[in-house]
């Protein structure tokens, strides 16, 4: 009787494993090149922000900046008074990034856990108002502003959206929802107030969603150009990127000039994402946030 040929016991689940692997080693090329893509603009833009001027429109943006020179940013600092407007625009958006955490912390407690007449009604109001597009609001806006004399100042770049947005309201509020309910009940059974809730239960246990939105709110300060464009018109209280506008018109055809500037302007939003990266993404992980 001829002995049957025996077949490795384990060969399905290799060959299931080295599938997995290769798919898996797909998806993380796929994230690479969508990484690269994602992130060449803003690598170039350092790159050629250190490169002479003399080379600067000779070579590729991609070719490294060797010999690299720091005297496109001496050039830059002795021409235009960009210390200021980094000045200006940390003020600002340290400001409104500090009152929005502050302010939508309660209004998403609110929201979340306290019952009050008109509560659904009066959030949805809130995410409908997601949907209007801020250029809508900037003309209404400005003219509030003219009225109350606030034009040209801080208090006009930092007072329509320190108390907090409707995005930022409805983030936390999401994450104010996933934390258990029972934690609330047993602080109240010892005797715990509101206050003492929120402080001392509600806001530790979201430190990951607070993290986040204070760097998106900081992000979109920073970039904003249409309302400080509006509201301001002096360099005494003009951002980094009413700043970068005007250097555009003043030195169009000067490069060494304009990519330094877009390098300062950059590195702080890259600082404080590296900064708080562990908090966002675990954020993301907890909340399912897209």
């Amino acid at each position: 009787m001829t002995p049957r040929a025996k077949t490795p016991r384990n060969s399905g689940q290799r060959g299931g494993h080295v599938l997995r692997r290769m798919r898996a080693s797909t998806v993380y090329l796929l994230l690479s090149i969508g990484a690269l893509v994602s992130i060449a603009p803003y690598l170039m833009t350092l790159n050629a922000a250190f490169k002479p001027q003399s080379t600067l429109l000779s070579t590729q943006a991609w070719t490294p900046a060797v010999p690299a020179t720091w005297s496109n940013f001496t050039a830059l600092w002795s021409q235009y008074d960009m210390s200021g407007f980094i000045v200006h625009t940390a003020v600002v958006a340290g400001t409104i990034t500090l009152g929005q955490l502050v302010f939508t912390t309660f209004a998403a407690y609110a929201f979340a856990r306290l019952d009050f007449p008109g509560r659904e009604p009066l959030f949805w109001g809130f995410i409908a108002m997601m949907m209007v597009p801020q250029i809508v609001t900037l003309i209404p806006l400005f003219l509030i502003m003219s009225h109350l004399n606030l034009i040209d100042t801080y208090r006009a770049l930092i007072l329509p959206y320190v108390f907090g947005t409707p995005y930022g309201i409805f983030l936390v509020r999401q994450y104010f929802q996933t934390i258990p309910a029972d934690l609330e009940a047993a602080a109240r059974i010892d005797g715990a107030g509101t206050w003492t809730i929120l402080r001392r239960i509600m806001i530790p246990l979201s430190k990951p969603i607070l993290a986040t939105l204070a760097t998106i709110t900081f992000v979109n300060t920073w970039n904003s150009l249409l309302w400080p464009l509006m509201a301001t018109s002096s360099e005494r209280d003009e951002v980094v990127t009413v700043g970068i506008a005007a250097l555009q018109g003043q030195f169009a055809s000067e490069l060494h000039i304009l990519l330094p500037a877009a390098a300062v302007a950059l590195l702080p939003l890259v600082a404080i994402f590296l900064l708080f990266q562990r908090h966002i993404v675990r954020s993301i992980a907890l909340t399912g946030l897209k």
